[in-house]
């Protein structure tokens, strides 16, 4: 009896073991153990930007097979509508703005992710892993500069990184810096560059007796768009042209640029597999924020959603997100459960076995139940802020289908470089002015406001939004005073007369 009762504790105990990953004890062979990481972050790739999530004309062949072999999620969120505060806030765990990342950081800018954050990257090397970055980083203002916090200095043990773009475009760029050494011209295309580093990084520079983190950033499609013509010629050359290059249209420039993206992405996956890497190898692909619909490019999409890239409704901030763990997840699986940017350092930390900073508020869940299958349960909203919001709301909360937002008082602040303390002012001052809702599972779109209508959802929503939206908005830093150079833009803008001249010479 007494051996029955032994079997089955065991049996138990081994049954709950395989539907998770525990905290591993230390040695070699309990770190070969652990899971590798791979986190690929896109560059303003919407939320319809795919064909799994329903974009009828572009090719992603490598990413929808990714969805097809894990899980898909329907309501995945970056962190902000923003890349740099969406980037913090993936890195982190916590709310950006109350990081002091309060816009996009431009080349030269003193804002940053300070020294005394702590990343994944951070936690995961403390505890036996090998880190590398590789593509954009754009969580400071320079690369080269010692002042300034580096990816070394959160985490990252080898790096390959960009400040912001590729620049002067995503053909050739000038503007990549390996281990704090800046490397110049570059032959190629940016995700092709990206992607050749992290394969030699994996192959011939990792130690390979320790499980690794990789983040993996590409630049595709935010601007300023070249793409490989194999890939734009996949797609109609008609109507306007490309402003950096005038030899395809813009819209086979953007839309091949995310094919680029994909056939790129799909050598790295098929990197892992040939390596034995990938039955061991958690992969995250998602985006940092909506699509950005620009004038030189207005093809990005957010699918059924409302609005873009910098805007609080949902075109801002809901982005594709796919998770593959071969033997853990079941492939093919869809959910609709609210996952946010600020989730995946918890989730992470969880399905490793590494302990989560205690010293410090965290913003985001372990999510990975979500994985396995089981329920969890979520103790705060989700909830996004930022006083540049292209929208009148700046702010906003979810819990389950309900989503609040509202609107600041004070000036209705327009996004751009420099910091300044009249804009630092108003972010302190500002309250919670006008409020919105939105029932999403029956209005993805966001096209009927429920404010009036569904009092009994009001009165949660709002404590949960003005409780989080004090806390985040008195807990933030400030910056000194500084106004852009706009050395990132003139050498773009100089870049594209160049294409131009070019172009019409050959006319």
């Amino acid at each position: 009896m007494r051996c029955v009762g032994s079997w089955m504790i065991v049996w138990m105990v081994g049954s709950w073991v395989a539907g998770r990953v525990v905290a591993a004890p230390q040695g070699q062979e309990s770190q070969k153990a652990r899971p590798n990481v791979l986190l690929v972050l896109c560059d303003d790739l919407g939320y319809g930007d795919l064909a799994c999530y329903g974009h009828p004309t572009i090719r992603s062949p490598n990413v929808d097979r990714l969805a097809a072999q894990g899980l898909r999620l329907t309501a995945c969120y970056s962190a902000a509508p923003v890349c740099s505060p969406s980037r913090a806030g993936l890195m982190t765990g916590r709310t950006p703005h109350r990081l002091g990342v309060y816009n996009w950081i431009p080349l030269g800018s003193p804002m940053h992710l300070k020294r005394s954050e702590i990343t994944i990257a951070t936690l995961l090397k403390r505890a036996g892993y090998a880190t590398c970055h590789v593509g954009k980083w754009h969580l400071n203002g320079d690369l080269t500069d010692p002042d300034q916090p580096q990816p070394s200095d959160h985490g990252f043990d080898y790096w390959f990184s960009t400040q912001n773009n590729a620049i002067p475009s995503h053909r050739n760029p000038i503007s990549f810096v390996r281990n704090g050494k800046a490397l110049g011209r570059l032959e190629g295309y940016a995700s092709g560059l990206v992607t050749d580093e992290a394969i030699r990084w994996l192959r011939e520079v990792r130690p390979k007796d320790r499980p690794f983190f990789m983040f993996v950033c590409y630049h595709e499609p935010h601007e300023p768009i070249e793409t490989d013509p194999r890939f734009s010629r996949l797609y109609p050359d008609t109507g306007k042209r490309s402003p950096y290059d005038p030899s395809t249209s813009s819209l086979a420039a953007h839309h091949g640029n995310i094919t680029q993206m994909d056939f790129h992405f799909g050598r790295l996956l098929e990197m892992l597999e040939k390596d034995g890497l990938a039955d061991n190898t958690l992969v995250i692909f998602t985006s940092d924020n909506g699509p950005a619909i620009t004038r030189a490019h207005p093809h990005g999409s957010a699918g059924p959603l409302r609005d873009k890239k910098l805007s609080m409704y949902e075109g801002g901030i809901r982005v594709p997100g796919i998770v593959r763990w071969p033997g853990r997840i079941r492939p093919g699986r869809v959910s609709d459960v609210p996952v946010g940017g600020v989730d995946w350092l918890p989730t992470i930390c969880a399905v490793t076995g590494v302990p989560i900073p205690e010293d410090r508020v965290l913003d985001g869940t372990d999510v990975s139940p979500l994985f396995f299958e089981r329920s969890f349960t979520r103790p705060k909203p989700l909830y996004w802020h930022l006083n540049y919001a292209s929208s009148l709301p700046k702010v906003a909360v979810r819990r389950g289908r309900w989503k609040l937002l509202a609107t600041l008082t004070g000036p209705n602040l327009r996004i751009n470089a420099n910091i300044s303390e009249s804009d630092q002012r108003a972010f302190r001052e500002a309250e919670l002015d006008r409020f919105e809702l939105y029932d999403l599972l029956a209005d993805i779109g966001e096209t009927k406001d429920r404010w009036e209508s569904d009092a009994s959802q009001v009165g949660p929503l709002r404590r949960d939004l003005e409780q989080r939206y004090q806390e985040v908005r008195d807990a933030a830093p400030t910056w000194p005073e500084w106004t852009w150079p706009k050395k990132e833009g003139q050498i773009i803008r100089d870049y594209v007369r160049r294409r131009r001249e070019e172009a019409a010479g050959h006319r």
